[in-house]
């Protein structure tokens, strides 16, 4: 077996990418967003190398690390380039955290300075601990000097000497570009290290799984401070010859939809919650133009699946991923994007095929020993997309990291056509009796009972708690419902779901909202706290038996 541990070596050549993609489209749209900002391929580039100098006179020669506090827009995507022509790693600070946390997060990455802008600024709760460089303030300061020099390096220089004269044909693909913070959904934030290298090995397996095409206008609705967004709608539309839309709030369908139908959307990415707010907010002739839609950040219930094919016509695809790989480790290949039969690539109630260059396997929960195809167990997977590591952090590097092959916390099966199929989160389970229950069809079929709110947010959600009887029993949050507990135990029942997997009624506690992380999932961590809070607390309140 090939060393799982190799890193890629050589020259970083993604910022070379995109120089050329954007010189392809010297008077066509590269970028733009609902603000009604638009630059073509030419004026990202110019406004890019502007800014970089712009940035250089505010940044200290030795400031690696540089924050950055704003939502999806070409404001952006402008900063981020601007900053990585610059060798500047990128730190995309989770504005949707509490503001001690993004303050944690600022301290962790050592970041001295933080790029925004006055607008988004005054819309945040908190102000972050760091000195602020605003870009309404900065933008006063440029010259002609400066707007005859980015004119030079975006439109005349060759590309070659371009690389030479600003720099970046120093970067190697193992040096870190970015420090993107997990989602913090089921645990303390960590910073993944992400390199040259293994962004750059992402953006060639999202265009070797959609086959990107010159006409494809992108839709970006995911922070940046996200992989998925980072990675995809961030560096991949800036790498390859395709269009970018963006807009800073992805519950706002109607907004998104009309921007879709402004710009010819063709390719449509998103997580399960914000697809299923669409299915309420926008009109299906919004979406006529799109022939790719990806969900991703967490599992596609075949119910939202149904139902969004039946009002758009458009069949949702799964991928699956995790911010220490960059993240794409699999994912199905769209139908109509395919080489050769549909099917081969594509099959619904799993998350794909590993994406090229990636590897995966599955090995048994309790020995670690590999195990054959459509065994269940933990799933590992490796490739040229592995982070350098967590910041600062060896062990919790090592935790997960292990032989050159990350622990995903999921399990999963493989079947003989290497499709995968996530059963949940080690942590989606509990241990009852000593038998190890999924969440998944519990949830599921809790979703098919209530629905989800208008912004497409389940209604409840499920945690495991201590118990002494039997180790641990499964508690369900909800949110206000015309539902009784006894009704819902009833209606599980007549769903199929067997008795261990369905809770008590004396176990459904309702609370006035569900917490939520940055991107529209559900805090997981946080249901845990809140449902072992209850849990205790009525436990107190029962009367003890005789």
């Amino acid at each position: 077996m090939p060393d799982a541990t190799a890193r890629p070596s050589g020259e970083a050549t993604l910022l070379r990418r995109v120089v050329a993609a954007c010189r392809k489209r010297p008077r066509r749209m590269k970028i733009a967003d609902s603000t009604g900002a638009s630059l073509t391929g030419i004026e990202t580039l110019v406004r890019a190398f502007a800014l970089r100098r712009l940035l250089r006179r505010h940044l200290a020669p030795d400031e690696r690390r540089v924050g950055v506090v704003l939502p999806p827009t070409v404001a952006a995507v402008v900063a981020n380039l601007a900053l990585a022509f610059d060798g500047r790693t990128l730190v995309n600070l989770n504005y949707s955290l509490p503001g001690a946390t993004v303050d944690r997060c600022i301290q962790l990455a050592g970041v001295r300075h933080v790029v925004t802008s006055r607008r988004f600024l005054e819309r945040l709760p908190f102000r972050p601990a760091a000195d602020l460089i605003v870009l309404e303030e900065i933008a006063t300061e440029i010259g002609w000097r400066d707007k005859i020099a980015a004119a030079a390096l975006a439109y005349a220089m060759p590309a070659s000497l371009l690389a030479r004269v600003v720099g970046f044909d120093r970067f190697r693909r193992d040096d870190p570009l970015a420090v993107v913070f997990t989602s913090g959904t089921t645990g303390v934030p960590k910073g993944a290290v992400l390199s040259w290298g293994n962004v750059e090995s992402n953006v060639d397996a999202v265009n070797a799984v959609i086959r990107l095409q010159p006409s494809d206008v992108m839709l970006g609705v995911l922070p940046f401070f996200h992989a998925f967004g980072f990675t995809i709608t961030l560096w991949t539309a800036l790498a390859n010859d395709v269009a970018a839309v963006y807009h800073t709030n992805p519950l706002e369908g109607r907004a998104i939809g009309a921007l879709s139908r402004k710009h010819h959307v063709t390719i449509l990415l998103a997580t399960p919650t914000f697809f299923r707010s669409y299915l309420h907010r926008v009109p299906p002739g919004d979406f006529a133009s799109v022939d790719v839609a990806f969900a991703g950040g967490e599992r596609l219930s075949p119910d939202l699946t149904h139902a969004f094919e039946e009002r758009f016509g458009i069949l949702l695809g799964e991928g699956y991923g995790a911010t220490e790989m960059s993240p794409l480790i699999s994912a199905n290949i769209p139908p109509n994007r395919a080489i050769g039969p549909a099917e081969a690539g594509n099959r619904p109630g799993t998350v794909g095929r590993p994406a090229p260059g990636v590897r995966v396997r599955v090995t048994d929960l309790e020995t670690g020993e590999p195990l054959g195809p459509n065994q269940r167990g933990m799933l590992w997977a490796t490739g040229p997309n592995l982070m350098l590591g967590y910041l600062d952090q060896p062990a919790a590097t090592a935790a997960v990291v292990q032989e050159g092959w990350y622990r995903t916390g999921d399990v999963a099966t493989i079947d003989e056509d290497g499709f995968i199929t996530i059963v949940g989160r080690i942590s989606r389970f509990a241990k009852i009796g000593g038998e190890m229950v999924p969440f998944a069809p519990l949830e599921e079929a809790l979703g098919a009972i209530l629905g989800a709110d208008e912004n497409g947010v389940p209604r409840a959600a499920v945690a495991a708690v201590p118990d002494e009887a039997a180790g641990e029993r499964i508690v369900v949050l909800h949110v206000p419902v015309t539902h009784t507990p006894a009704e819902l135990t009833r209606a599980l029942a007549e769903r199929g779901l067997p008795p261990i997997g369905r809770p008590s009624p004396r176990d459904f506690h309702e609370v006035e909202a569900l917490p939520l992380a940055g991107i529209g999932k559900i805090d997981l961590a946080r249901v845990t706290d809140i449902a072992r809070e209850r849990a205790s607390a009525a436990a107190e309140r029962r009367p003890a038996r005789a």
